[in-house]
């Protein structure tokens, strides 16, 4: 993990106003920031009549340098309530270098009480603000934003618009303030975002903003400003820009679909299933969820307590940069979707506790990034006993958002939506494509269901379709013990994490595990496996143990649930377009010899086939920001993760990674005839 970036400091008026100390400068004019807005940004990006003439499933992209105190992004979404068809979505995208803490952002947006509707919402989800890019949904999703923390000429490169951006909001400190964001490669990265017709605004008129503006292909000219400012630009893109080489097996595929036939199937009922149903119903999918099962949430999401364990490194690995994002959009989607409770879900916070050296340095090296005190900090002995209720035998670090879920309750929340219908008790078993997109079969070859696209959601059982064989994932058992709760153990308060985990009571239970094997693929839960996770209590707490004292003895009897989770080789999800495997061998054979190559030829889809699978033990974590990604992918979005972590969850990589390796060899192409 890189270090994070530093928080906004700021500086108050007399009335009110914040001033960044990083820039010494203004966030908003003086004389009314929210007038400003609606003049600069709103006003001449003609948004009114644009969003006023969108179709009724229309969608609409603004892109934003500087975020500050979110007033632009709540007038913006105040309009778009005023005037855009009720179901259409806006999507907002902005980078902030310096992002505000939740104290300050909710002070600054108290000057504007004619926002209070829509601010509180953005207070209620400004929590968790991590490194890496954060992710929202408002309005029931009608309102989505994306909110890249870094510095904009690192984090505009790695956007995945989908479409493009339809307008820009050019903001940030004034050029004088700000000389390093204001600078030509800014510029070209505005253009080579823009979607066609693209309008840009901003609040100044340096003659050397301008030139760098038309210079990167926008048509720019001169208006009166707002207020006491003389002048301010506006313009539009009329000289696209020249489009980049991006590794083609990465890219997205043209949408096989029509906009107006938005069918698909999902199949597999579990977290990952159910938050892509929800993800594309809300964008107003037709959605079919099917499982073999006569319950949602039957196989790895069944457990009645899972935990929302972000084990993070200190480095900025793939892994744990799509956790941080993950995570703290799996908090925003819960505290909307699920009320807590005994029987959903509870923030009772998360320890981990050090069990090794290794561990112990582990967590140092990320006590000291500075990362958010409401994501993780360190903890001594005493605060951690107090925390926990019980006596425990070292510190640790402590997440305090965090806590337990019980999954077949959210998967239930999610998946009982008015465009969403249930298949249950319905093996899917073979995939055929067609004209009209596609079909799903059962044993006896009858046509279960049809439509555009179809998400396998599937876990390990995803190699038992032709299409997707060729996947490198693996099924691991695991095991959780049920505890009967007694009278001291339920002085536990929060979940304690180290080689396993042990909840607080839910129900009159705690929940102990998991088990890790991979010499077993079935369900049926073992008194090894029990003994294995008493094992753990030691390692937890020393006082754990004599709260069942006669558990070792009754492991036969205890309680147990076993099912299998799905991992691959590098422990990242499967996230996004299924290739034919074999053409893209072939395709692309050239970079086993000269991983150098660049080559240009479209990967070979399967037009309308996606994966989302391979959560392994992070499935609360992970789940929900995935079926957001499935769900921009479908619709054409802009992603809600940057393009090289798109590309290390993309399905391709597997196959591409071992090409270049020499681990395989393509196909050989028959001869043509002389």
């Amino acid at each position: 993990m890189t270090k994070p970036s530093p928080s906004a400091e700021l500086d108050w008026t007399d009335d009110g106003q914040p001033l960044s100390r990083q820039f010494d400068d203004v966030y908003f004019s003086r004389e009314s920031g929210l007038e400003e807005t609606r003049f600069v940004f709103l006003q001449h990006n003609h948004l009114a009549e644009r969003w006023a003439a969108l179709p009724a499933d229309g969608r609409f992209v603004i892109g934003e340098t500087g975020f500050g105190t979110g007033l632009n992004f709540l007038c913006a979404w105040q309009l778009w309530q005023q005037t855009a068809p009720t179901t259409a979505h806006l999507h907002f995208i902005s980078c902030e270098k310096y992002p505000l803490t939740a104290t300050d952002m909710t002070r600054s947006l108290q000057l504007w009480p004619e926002l209070s509707e829509l601010s509180q919402p953005l207070i209620d989800q400004y929590q968790v603000i991590s490194p890496g890019w954060q992710h929202f949904s408002f309005a029931d999703g009608r309102v989505t934003l994306t909110l890249m923390i870094g510095d904009v000429l690192d984090t505009l490169p790695l956007l995945d618009a989908g479409k493009g951006i339809d307008a820009w909001f050019l903001d940030g400190f004034a050029p004088v303030k700000n000389p390093g964001m204001w600078q030509p490669a800014l510029y070209q990265q505005l253009a080579r975002l823009a979607a066609p017709g693209c309008t840009l605004a901003t609040f100044t008129s340096v003659g050397e903003v301008r030139r760098g503006l038309q210079a990167a292909g926008f048509a720019m000219r001169k208006t009166r400003g707002f207020g006491r400012k003389r002048d301010m630009l506006c313009g539009e893109l009329v000289e696209p820009a020249k489009a980049e080489w991006r590794a083609p097996w990465f890219s997205r595929p043209e949408p096989s679909s029509t906009p107006s036939d938005k069918t698909v199937v999902v199949i597999g009922a579990g977290l990952a299933g159910c938050s892509t149903a929800f993800a594309l119903a809300r964008r107003g999918w037709q959605v079919t969820l099917i499982d073999r099962h006569d319950t949602l949430a039957a196989e790895a999401s069944g457990n009645p307590q899972g935990i929302l364990y972000c084990k993070l490194s200190a480095h900025a690995t793939s892994l744990s940069r799509f956790i941080l994002s993950a995570y703290s959009f799996s908090l925003r989607q819960l505290h909307q979707q699920l009320q807590q409770g005994d029987a959903t879900w509870q923030a009772c916070g998360v320890l981990q506790l050090p069990g090794n050296p290794k561990e112990q340095k582990r967590q140092a090296e990320l006590a000291n990034l500075g990362l958010p005190a409401d994501l993780l900090c360190s903890v001594d002995t005493e605060a951690a006993s107090t925390l926990a209720g019980i006596p425990l035998a070292s510190g640790g670090l402590w997440f305090p958002a965090a806590g337990w879920v019980n999954p077949p309750a959210l998967c239930q929340a999610l998946a009982t939506q008015q465009t969403i219908s249930h298949m249950l008790h319905t093996a899917a078993i073979t995939l055929q494509q067609s004209v009209q997109g596609w079909q799903v079969l059962n044993q006896q070859d009858h046509c279960l269901a049809s439509a555009a696209q179809v998400v396998l959601c599937t876990a390990a059982d995803t190699r038992q379709f032709v299409q997707t064989r060729h996947l490198p994932l693996k099924a691991i058992r695991g095991q959780i013990t049920h505890l009967p709760a007694t009278t001291q153990s339920q002085a536990l308060r929060t979940v304690l994490c180290a080689d396993g985990y042990i909840s607080p009571a839910r129900c009159g239970e705690h929940h102990l595990g998991a088990s890790f094997r991979f010499d077993r693929l079935d369900s049926q839960p073992s008194a090894e496996e029990n003994l294995g996770n008493l094992d753990l209590l030691d390692s937890l707490a020393p006082s754990l143990g004599a709260f069942w004292p006669e558990a070792r003895s009754q492991s036969s009897q205890l309680k147990a649930r076993a099912s299998l989770r799905c991992t691959s080789p590098d422990y990242l999800p499967l996230i996004g377009p299924v290739a034919d495997a074999e053409k893209l061998l072939s395709c692309y054979a050239e970079l086993g010899k000269d991983a150098s190559k660049q080559p240009d030829s479209p990967a070979p889809w399967l037009d309308g086939l996606w994966i989302n699978c391979a959560h392994g033990s992070r499935g609360l974590i992970s789940a929900p920001l995935s079926g957001e990604l499935i769900a921009a992918y479908l619709s054409g979005e802009p992603a809600p993760l940057p393009q090289d972590l798109l590309a290390a969850l993309h399905p391709n990589r597997f196959l591409l990674r071992d090409l270049v390796r020499g681990k395989i060899q393509p196909p050989v192409k028959p001869a043509q005839p002389s």
